[in-house]
């Protein structure tokens, strides 16, 4: 992969100034474009990500795997996480919507009508091979994506997502999603993730006095969602991975090698 790139823009649409991290995999471009993977909190994910799809590159002719073009989106900060994204990665919940947040709409609008030209231009993209990564509340945009534009890219991987937002907020759009996702004739496929460690242990184990972590019960509602899906045949493969030993910060590593595994292969 070469040398990664940067530059920052300032969305016309949100008005937040971005942080682009670009790695592109070296040859020639292939005929339909390269396979791409956009990953949330760039500033902390992309340096993992664009290591993982240097791998998948050296092992292209052993595997026959097309490395992708990682695009970290990220903010215009020397830290890994900015206040940001807590606005731009929370759908709206109604006129209760706190300030602040709720902004996950125009967030993926940025991505679609300014990023993604953005990039093709430097680097041209298959649009039949296209990922959204995001954890945490990065999950939560991603599974908002899925929801409301299931067409808007062809792998999603939602690690450790925040489903628990809002009581829930993200789930009211899974019956509109139903009827969005029939309609498509190539279906999108799902990873979900969550480390073992992040809910409470039934048995009083480890964590099992945390009682902010039960409530929002984040591995059993990754696991819920994803059987629910699974049952629908709504998606062309939707898997959840129980990350052992893991807690939510430490869960994000697995899931990012996980996902690259998931896409790519």
């Amino acid at each position: 992969m070469s040398q990664a790139r940067q530059r920052e823009v300032t969305s016309a649409i949100t008005g937040q100034r971005y942080r682009i991290f670009l790695g592109v995999p070296e040859g020639p471009t292939p005929p339909g474009g390269h396979p791409v993977l956009f990953a949330l909190d760039g500033n902390a994910t992309f340096p993992s990500l664009a290591l993982m799809a240097r791998t998948v590159g050296w092992r292209a002719k052993a595997t026959g795997q097309a490395a992708p073009v990682v695009v970290g989106i990220g903010y215009a900060t020397d830290k890994d996480y900015d206040v940001a994204r807590g606005r731009d990665y929370t759908p709206p919940s109604g006129e209760g919507t706190p300030p602040g947040e709720g902004g996950a709409d125009r967030f993926l609008d940025f991505i679609e009508q300014e990023l993604r030209p953005l990039v093709h231009a430097i680097a041209p993209l298959d649009p039949k091979r296209q990922a959204l990564f995001g954890h945490s509340y990065g999950g939560l945009c991603t599974l908002h994506a899925l929801f409301t534009r299931p067409a808007m890219f062809h792998t999603y991987i939602a690690a450790s997502p925040s489903i628990w937002y809002r009581e829930r907020a993200v789930l009211a759009q899974y019956e509109p999603f139903r009827q969005r996702v029939a309609a498509l004739p190539t279906k999108p496929s799902l990873l979900l993730t969550a480390g073992e460690l992040e809910q409470p242990a039934a048995d009083g184990g480890s964590g099992s006095r945390n009682p902010e972590a039960a409530k929002r019960r984040m591995v059993d509602e990754a696991r819920e969602l994803a059987a629910r899906l699974s049952s629908a045949g709504s998606l062309a493969r939707v898997q959840f991975q129980l990350l052992p030993h893991e807690n939510h910060g430490s869960a994000m590593f697995p899931a990012m090698s996980r996902g690259m595994e998931f896409f790519v292969g």
